[in-house]
């Protein structure tokens, strides 16, 4: 394991929050998995003396897919259901990877990178810019913008993004934000409450027993065991607007909270926690012809609630 001050990184601060972030780097970076997208892979963030983002894992490697903090982000693969085994398919934000065999896509294998195409950062005070750029033998191709901003003035993250489809094929994506926050070290149980703009229904492993749909929110009945998760494949009762793409994670020992919100509608709402994070997973849907730019933003606001 590399020590922990030469994994490339950066400091962003607006004077009210302060955040580091690593680096992109295919032989030095952090994370080198192949599940999620190697820009905006979080470190720490912290605001008014709370602390939103940590690991929540106990083991380590920079390729193991889930060893990453933060708000991190999946994009569904590119043409590996069309490859065969021993040809490549694209990972947005990855690379181009080879496909072993003839088995479906699985999120916590590791694909060997064939490509990893180019990355390259902007730094500012308050912002990070990261561009990749993926040219691949299947036909697909694109250049990824990242922006990860601290809004002036105010306790707020912002992810701007845009994807154009510089190759042969249409791109069709489903992409979703993890959200692995822990905020002020507390346990995932009944001090957490998940929140939403809409009624909720969920159905999977714990669901109704160790947490509990109460109108608007997600409740937990106790907290969790050590090796114990709680799961859904899809929370329902959200419409067909961006609106609903509206949560809330608060912690109601310390009064501290993110209030996420998107600009695009949801696709699903996958819900997965462990005795460490509570992870609501909102899927919007990317579509891009040969040419074609799309845009989307995620913004986090942290607050403090007071206390009565």
């Amino acid at each position: 394991m590399m020590p922990f001050a030469e994994w490339p990184q950066a400091e962003l601060s607006n004077d009210l929050i302060q955040t580091t972030l690593y680096l992109p780097d295919a032989s030095q970076g952090y994370y080198q998995g192949t599940r999620f997208d190697w820009s905006g892979a979080f470190k720490d963030l912290t605001y008014k003396g709370h602390s939103f983002i940590e690991p929540w894992f106990e083991n380590y490697d920079p390729k193991l897919h889930d060893a990453i903090s933060g708000p991190v982000e999946e994009f569904t693969p590119l043409g590996y259901a069309d490859a065969k085994p021993g040809d490549t398919f694209v990972k947005i934000g990855v690379g181009t990877l080879r496909k072993p065999d003839d088995k479906t896509y699985a999120f916590a294998k590791y694909y060997d990178i064939v490509d990893q195409g180019t990355w390259k950062v902007k730094k500012h005070k308050d912002y990070l810019e990261f561009t990749h750029e993926l040219t691949s033998p299947t036909g697909y191709a694109y250049v990824y913008r990242k922006t990860v901003k601290l809004t002036k003035g105010k306790p707020e993250l912002v992810l701007e993004h845009s994807l154009k489809n510089t190759g042969e094929l249409p791109i069709e994506t489903s992409t979703y934000d993890h959200n692995f926050f822990i905020i002020d070290k507390q346990p995932t149980g009944p001090t957490v409450a998940i929140e939403f703009p809409f009624e909720v229904k969920g159905e999977g492993k714990g669901f109704g027993s160790t947490i509990l749909p109460q109108g608007k929110q997600l409740l937990y009945s106790r907290e969790l065991a050590k090796k114990e998760q709680v799961y859904s494949a899809g929370l329902q009762g959200f419409g067909t607007t961006s609106t609903d793409y509206d949560i809330r994670i608060e912690n109601q020992k310390t009064g501290a909270g993110v209030h996420i919100t998107g600009d695009q509608p949801l696709q699903k709402l996958v819900y997965w926690a462990c005795a460490t994070t509570s992870c609501p997973e909102p899927y919007i849907q990317l579509k891009a012809e040969p040419g074609q730019e799309v845009k989307w933003k995620i913004a986090y606001e942290f607050y403090e609630k007071q206390k009565p």
